[in-house]
């Protein structure tokens, strides 16, 4: 998600290689991600070859920053 934060959208295979995962491992997130509305998908094209690229959504924006405080507030031991 921090990739997503500081970028205005990155490709499948960017994140890939950023995050050093399989296809299938960033498939599974990056759909569980979309399911709960934390990231947007664009599909396109390239000439021939398909991109699809991600960004980061509202309220994907929230969670990420509500999940930063927690941990945050855990490190800090604060309640």
């Amino acid at each position: 998600m921090s990739i997503l934060l500081v970028n205005d959208q990155v490709s499948f295979n960017d994140l890939k290689q950023l995050l050093e995962l399989t296809d299938g491992n960033l498939a599974s997130h990056l759909i569980n991600l979309e399911e709960n509305g934390y990231i947007k998908v664009h599909k396109g094209f390239i000439g021939r070859k398909t991109n699809t690229t991600y960004s980061i959504s509202k309220a994907g924006q929230k969670a990420f920053a509500e999940h930063i405080e927690a941990l945050e507030v855990m490190i800090k031991g604060v309640k």
